[in-house]
């Protein structure tokens, strides 16, 4: 019996040091970390960030993605990684995919715009009305599955009022029933906009960061299209429609053309 148990170990040791030999040192150390706890990845990407190895840093919260999902923190620290090993658009990506879990973080919005600012491409929007800017931002303010639920909770402070308007018997209860009720439905249908479209822009691929060095916007979907403009990594494109493996965008400025979908990666 202990025989046969030693030399199923003396077995199982020839496997490991063969398989060592025929697999390279990047391969099995990205493996090792595959089947780590999330707290260690973390601790092991914080120290390499602080010994100033971004790249593996970067890495590390890749696996941490990969394995056990992601968060806005992540896509934070993701993004500080990418940014300081001097990958300007996978860095632009992830502060993108942190604000959108997280919209009223100031640190990732600071970042986000640090990036941008290194960016080649330098866009202006079109003018917008005040109110479009302001409903814009209030819109930013908070992710869509909460706007969801305030638009619920504002349905049901309506009805509330509805009941009180038609049951309470003093006259100023009716009237403020009816003011509130007003106010809690208009409430409800905005942050029911906001959350539908939120939701819209968040998984309908509609927003995308430019990946390659430089891509000519082309003005048909195809090579033999006229060339219309450059641009460069880590701008931001409004992905308007897909066509094989053509993408048309579109720039804030208004600009719209053609591009190989495979040059952009979906926010």
């Amino acid at each position: 019996m202990y025989r046969i148990y030693f030399f199923s170990l003396f077995l199982l040791g020839l496997t490991l040091s063969a398989s060592a030999q025929h697999t390279p040192e990047s391969s099995l150390e990205q493996s090792i970390e595959a089947i780590m706890p999330a707290d260690t990845l973390l601790s092991r990407a914080a120290a390499a960030y602080g010994e100033g190895r971004f790249a593996g840093a970067a890495d590390i919260y890749e696996t941490i993605a990969r394995e056990y999902g992601v968060s806005a923190q992540l896509y934070y620290n993701w993004g500080n990684a990418c940014y300081k090993s001097g990958n300007i658009a996978p860095a632009i990506l992830y502060y993108e995919r942190a604000l959108r879990l997280a919209p009223g973080d100031k640190d990732i919005r600071f970042n986000l715009e640090l990036a941008r600012s290194a960016v080649v491409d330098k866009v202006d929007p079109l003018g917008e009305f005040f109110f479009s800017r302001w409903y814009r931002y209030l819109r930013e303010l908070l992710p869509s599955n909460l706007w969801a639920w305030l638009s619920l909770a504002f349905f049901w402070l309506f009805l509330l009022c509805v009941i009180l308007f038609f049951f309470a018997k003093k006259r100023s209860m009716k009237k403020l029933s009816f003011t509130v009720g007003v106010i809690s439905i208009v409430i409800a249908i905005f942050t029911l906009l906001y959350a539908g479209q939120l939701y819209h822009r968040d998984n309908d691929g509609g927003e995308a960061v430019v990946f390659s060095p430089t891509v000519t916007v082309k003005s048909s979907p195809d090579q033999s299209g006229t060339d219309l403009f450059l641009l460069h990594e880590g701008t931001k494109v409004r992905v308007r429609s897909r066509l094989g493996e053509w993408s048309e965008i579109e720039l804030v400025d208004g600009n719209v053309g053609w591009l190989e979908t495979d040059k952009i990666v979906v926010i």
